[in-house]
């Protein structure tokens, strides 16, 4: 009988895994809606702010920076480009405040990766602003746990290939964990890794697809406490 081999190699996705950050991109919008609220009803705001971010994905990439300008292009567009200078200016203040947001960790986040360091090859895999995401990880003290941390502008099962190939066992003894199934999960499956899914209450409209429950290689926890249980019941 063939033996089974150990996973080696885990990859984690950060933004809504191991720190809050949809929560504080909800607040913004709503704080955004409120300063147009004089042009337009909040529902259509949000409407048109979400239609201008899918527009710019493309050229602005992941992150608060392309938010802030999105917010800038909708209150131009809503507004037929009578916003005052004045609403503008709270746009990119708004936007800056969400980059000073205090960084929350998730539950069971720190005990999970203490557990994990020298068991496994841990990589952080995120995407977003290069700069916003090494704050963020710099702020949330679990950096030192990480073997090696890559901020990518898109997730895609090419990106998982090129990363887990570095490591022991390749793509075939790896797994990715992370909130969201379009990003973390699907395309880590198509790569030939593990996909865990791991739910949050808060998950951007882009993110939203079906979930992959007839692949052999998929798995769903509650919160990151059931991870490690799970690792042990899993080879590659």
């Amino acid at each position: 009988m063939m033996s089974l081999r150990k996973i080696t190699t885990i990859g984690f996705d950060a933004d809504d895994t191991l720190w809050q950050n949809e929560q504080f991109y909800r607040l913004t919008e709503q704080q955004f809606t409120n300063l147009l609220s004089d042009y337009a009803e909040g529902e259509h705001v949000s409407a048109r702010l979400l239609e201008a971010e899918k527009r710019n994905l493309a050229y602005y990439g992941f992150g608060i920076k392309g938010f802030t300008l999105s917010m800038i292009e909708t209150a131009i567009e809503i507004t037929d480009g009578r916003v005052p200078a004045t609403v503008i200016g709270e746009i990119l203040g708004i936007g800056r405040e969400l980059l000073k947001h205090p960084v929350e960790t998730m539950p069971h986040a720190r005990e999970v990766l203490e557990a994990l360091r020298g068991e496994y090859y841990l990589v952080l895999i995120t995407k977003g602003d290069l700069f916003d995401q090494e704050r963020k990880l710099a702020q949330s003290g679990l950096g030192d746990f990480f073997d090696a941390v890559e901020i990518v502008s898109d997730k895609s099962p090419t990106t998982y290939r090129r990363i887990f190939s570095r490591a022991t066992g390749g793509p075939d003894c790896a797994a990715m964990v992370g909130n969201s199934l379009k990003s973390d999960i699907v395309p880590a499956l198509a790569a030939g890794a593990w996909g865990i899914f791991v739910p949050h209450a808060l998950t951007w409209v882009l993110e939203h697809v079906e979930a992959p429950r007839d692949a052999p290689r998929f798995r769903e926890i509650a919160d990151l406490g059931g991870l490690l249980p799970l690792l042990s019941d899993i080879a590659c």
